[in-house]
């Protein structure tokens, strides 16, 4: 039967089939490029009929919730004025640059549940990152149970992902952990960026620990280790710099790492990533000595603050409001104080 159909077959169609076969054989056709590798699935995932349009988002950090009574340490009016209008700000999600109690005592985390309450009422997506304050009093076993207790759908995680839709990735890392070649984190960050869904337009990045910041100025008569060397950019996290700009010129996708830790607000443009430092969410400020890489050249201080991102069609668009502290440091009004927009590719 098989005889028969191929001897009724025309001989010039054998001989196209024949040089087909002969081409495949020998090489002499574009290579088929391999499949992409699966997007790797975030840890919590916010869908897009979920998300207002535009997109909204915000961060800050380094509240240091902690009794009303402590003035020094963390500034109670600044903090709740902060809290609240983030509340009034209605944001699609809220994240947390690290050092949300001002120790990792029960005592501390109970004064952030009074004060943000107003965050749970409207049902706030909280997604925190872990500070060198949570640390703070406590052994690292307790003090992370009690940080899970705070945020239990964290539980039995230091760092994690969120999608945001489909257009942003967030990584929410810990700077009290390796980040150095070879570590658990930095494998992690390296899959989850290796494995990046083809749609995202935004990744970003969140830690305590900033990669790229200003020294900080040491005040009239403070010694040698006040928090100018103790706030000096480290190893570790200089060394996810080095990993994330030459990867930047790779990618479609903006990186944008926020951090804080820095009691300011700062900004800078790097191989292709943008670097914030957003530490003023009512912890004790820290000057700082800005040099020409920052982009935020104000020499008004303090700057209590919070950042707002707009995810638009192709631009990101982010905001520093800071907020308006009087002589007799009452907390006054918001103003945006900083505005850039980062261009997007299109999807």
């Amino acid at each position: 039967m098989h005889r028969t159909i191929r001897a009724l077959l025309p001989p010039l169609l054998l001989l196209a089939g024949c040089r087909h076969l002969s081409s495949e054989l020998s090489g002499d056709h574009d290579p088929i490029p391999p499949p992409p590798p699966p997007a790797v699935r975030a840890t919590f995932v916010v869908t897009p009929e979920a998300l207002p349009s535009p997109t909204t988002f915000i961060v800050y950090g380094d509240m240091r919730f902690t009794s009303p009574t402590e003035v020094e340490a963390s500034r109670p009016a600044a903090r709740q004025a902060l809290v609240a209008r983030v509340a009034a700000e209605q944001p699609a999600a809220l994240f947390l640059t690290g050092d949300v109690p001002f120790h990792g005592v029960s005592e501390d985390y109970q004064v952030f549940r009074e004060e943000s309450r107003e965050w749970r009422r409207q049902q706030l997506r909280v997604y925190p990152a872990l500070g060198n304050h949570e640390f703070y009093q406590c052994a690292v076993p307790v003090c992370l149970d009690r940080w899970w207790t705070a945020f239990p759908e964290l539980h039995g995680r230091r760092w994690y992902s969120v999608a945001l839709g489909t257009r942003l990735e967030a990584l929410m890392l810990d700077s009290n952990a390796p980040l150095t070649p070879g570590s658990e984190q930095r494998e992690w960050i390296e899959e989850q960026l290796g494995g990046l869904d083809a749609r995202v337009q935004v990744v970003l990045i969140v830690m305590h620990h900033p990669p790229l910041a200003e020294p900080v100025a040491v005040p009239p008569g403070s010694s040698s280790g006040g928090p100018s060397s103790s706030h000096a950019v480290r190893p570790n996290e200089a060394a996810l710099a080095e990993y994330l700009e030459p990867l930047a010129g790779q990618m479609s996708a903006r990186i944008v790492v926020v951090s804080g830790h820095i009691h300011n607000y700062e900004r800078f443009e790097r191989g292709g990533v943008t670097y914030l430092v957003s530490g003023g969410g009512g912890a004790k400020p820290y000057p700082v000595e800005r040099t020409p890489a920052d982009r935020y050249q104000d020499p008004d201080f303090p700057n209590f603050h919070y950042l707002r991102f707009e995810l638009r069609a192709r631009t990101l668009v982010g905001e520093m409001h800071r907020l308006e502290v009087g002589p007799d440091g009452r907390a006054g009004g918001f103003a945006v104080r900083d505005r850039f927009e980062l261009s997007l590719a299109a999807r």
